[in-house]
């Protein structure tokens, strides 16, 4: 399975732009999270991924600090800002998972899918209104 509405290539980065990344592939796949360890380390409702397979992708600013945050799971963020930037786990070997929120681009971004949707908050909600939409 892949992503087809999304970009075979693209760039990301951190708030500070000292960590940055780039894609050259279709995207695995591309979901939204709702796990409590993904709410926890984002501080939100949930958030959103996009899987880019290995050797097709690099780091290409500094280095991000690596925090294992259970066994065989992986957070990668930048040392500076905080940002959290990609996920890994053992359980799906040969893909790292992107923030999609570091993208340079993210109105690119389309999830196929949702995860751990038993664990999502009961007042998760998107309303449709005028706060912060651009012309208002």
């Amino acid at each position: 399975m892949s992503a087809p509405d999304m970009p075979s290539h693209g760039t990301g980065r951190c708030l500070c732009k000292r960590i940055r990344y780039r894609w050259s592939a279709l995207p695995l796949w591309a979901g939204h999270c709702h796990c409590d360890t993904c709410r926890r380390n984002c501080s939100a409702p949930f958030t959103s991924f996009f899987a880019i397979a290995d050797g097709f992708w690099a780091w290409t600013g500094d280095e991000p600090a690596l925090y294992q945050s259970n066994p065989g799971r992986y957070r990668y963020f930048c040392p500076t800002c905080g940002t959290p930037m990609a996920y890994r786990s053992d359980d799906q070997p040969g893909e790292i998972h992107f923030y999609a929120a570091s993208m340079d681009d993210p109105e690119q971004y389309r999830a196929q899918r949702s995860f751990h949707r038993r664990q999502r908050l009961s007042w998760i909600e998107l309303p449709e209104d005028s706060i912060g939409k651009k012309g208002k």
